[in-house]
């Protein structure tokens, strides 16, 4: 599931990405700092992601993906045209969707 929620990321598909998320779901952003920004429900998402979707130069790239029960955490690297960062996120997933995605940026 996860995987598929990433080839979504990966051709800038939101409307693919949010079809992968619960009602409920919640995004913690990484930002600002220090806590970063919850985001709550689809429409939130969606207004949290745009900007990231829009940026045809930006790509993310899963570095490694492991699963322990509902939970799945993923270290990735994101690029774009002027730089990167590398983090992880830790996702809940439930039901086939993701209804937790908590994403973290090395400082």
């Amino acid at each position: 599931m996860v995987e598929t929620f990433g080839a979504a990321w990966a051709a800038h598909d939101l409307d693919a990405a949010l079809a992968l998320v619960t009602e409920d779901c919640v995004f913690d952003a990484t930002g600002p700092a220090p806590d970063g920004m919850r985001h709550a429900g689809p429409d939130a998402i969606r207004r949290a992601w745009e900007a990231i979707f829009d940026d045809r130069t930006s790509r993310f790239e899963p570095e490694e993906t492991f699963a322990a029960g509902d939970r799945v955490v993923q270290l990735w690297r994101y690029t774009w045209d002027t730089g990167h960062v590398r983090g992880v996120d830790v996702f809940r997933v439930r039901e086939g969707k993701v209804a937790e995605k908590l994403s973290y940026v090395k400082g």
